[in-house]
């Protein structure tokens, strides 16, 4: 069937969409030992109308192939998967001499297994947005939709109910938590993109991350990739963990950044303060929201043996991330010209701030987040 060509707007967005590609395909490659990696041939890339298939890798032409579909209507971290997948199909041919094998032979699940890419990616294989966006509870998670109700009293006008309800729920989601890694039960877990990918991100961004993996059982890593608006790559806080943790701190990320621009608004109306202002009110809001969380949890409970931990590790989350990323590097971000009175004031709102409806909604990671260039 003949397609018409992409119109001028749509086409610019696809250039831009395939250099993003380009640079993300060579990103992928630094997780591999130098000799795969000088083996790998830069292939063609190209956006083709798929209606069966997400993505496909063609050897005869050495190309990759990813659908319209995928790269426009959904995350880019979706995006990534997928090209990930078809990177492997390409490493079991060029570098690890697949032959004759099945298209998902073991050459191939090793080429996943070097790559950190899903072996499912591909055929019926449903984006991770979609995936993300299932019912997350099971028939014997009971106690997870109690929380779901208590999230949902917390948006009561009843200050005292909204907080007592909130401080209940996430005293049950730690003990749920802890419940599980006492278990020591298998589980699956998934990484995701939360907030928007950027050149350079604001202090009040990081001061989010740590509030989510301090609080809401993932780990988060700030990880390159490409800033379609830019043209550039760049970072995004990528956090990992179950489905149902990974729902619950995407919602969080995103209630917290849409308070603080509401706040803000309110707060800044007759000021006329700068953008550096906005930062010193965000870290005050989420630092006074974090004051409030360790409240909660370090509150003493009569029983020593029913005392929540101010931490909870998850070995098994950390090794996965350590397979995920086996080389990470820390930094530092200093910190200077601090408006005290800006971020006393976004710390005391902080520690007002009510979390409610986090598990019911639907979080930053199901929706759509490609634009045009201009976005």
């Amino acid at each position: 069937m003949h397609h018409p060509p992409p119109r001028p707007k749509t086409a610019e967005l696809e250039r831009r969409i395939l250099y993003g590609l380009s640079l993300e395909w060579e990103a992928a490659l630094w997780v591999l030992p130098p000799p795969l990696r000088r083996r790998m041939a830069k292939p063609l890339l190209t956006l083709e109308n798929l209606s069966s298939r997400l993505g496909y890798w063609h050897p005869g032409r050495a190309e990759i192939g990813l659908s319209r579909r995928l790269v426009l209507d959904y995350g880019w971290d979706s995006v990534r998967e997928v090209l990930l997948h078809e990177m492997a199909h390409q490493m079991a041919d060029q570098v690890l001499a697949a032959g004759a094998e099945t298209p998902h032979g073991p050459k191939f699940h090793e080429a996943c297994r070097l790559l950190r890419a899903n072996p499912e990616a591909s055929g019926r294989f449903r984006p991770l947005a979609e995936r993300l966006q299932d019912e997350a509870l099971s028939d014997e998670d009971r106690r997870l939709l109690r929380i779901r109700k208590l999230m949902a009293l917390a948006q009561s006008r009843n200050r005292n109910e909204a907080e007592a309800a909130m401080a209940k729920a996430h005293e049950l989601m730690a003990r749920y938590n802890l419940g599980v890694l006492e278990r020591g039960r298998r589980r699956a877990f998934v990484s995701v993109f939360v907030g928007a990918p950027a050149l350079r991100q604001q202090r009040e961004a990081y001061h989010l991350a740590r509030l989510l993996q301090d609080f809401y059982f993932i780990e988060g890593l700030w990880v390159p990739t490409f800033v379609l608006a830019r043209g550039k790559m760049g970072r995004v806080l990528e956090i990992s963990g179950t489905r149902q943790n990974i729902q619950t701190a995407s919602y969080v990320h995103d209630f917290v950044g849409h308070f603080i621009r509401r706040q803000w608004a309110d707060y800044n109306r007759d000021k006329g303060l700068n953008r550096f202002r906005l930062t010193d009110f965000a870290v005050g809001i989420i630092e006074g929201f974090r004051s409030k969380l360790q409240q909660h949890r370090g509150q003493k409970s009569e029983d020593p043996k029913t005392r929540l931990p101010l931490k909870i590790e998850d070995p098994q989350l950390r090794a996965y991330i350590a397979d995920r990323y086996p080389r990470t590097r820390h930094f530092r971000r200093n910190v200077s010209n601090q408006d005290q009175t800006v971020l006393r004031d976004g710390m005391q709102i902080g520690r007002e701030m009510v979390v409610s409806r986090g598990i019911t909604e639907q979080s930053g990671a199901g929706r759509k987040q490609l634009t045009g260039p201009n976005r």
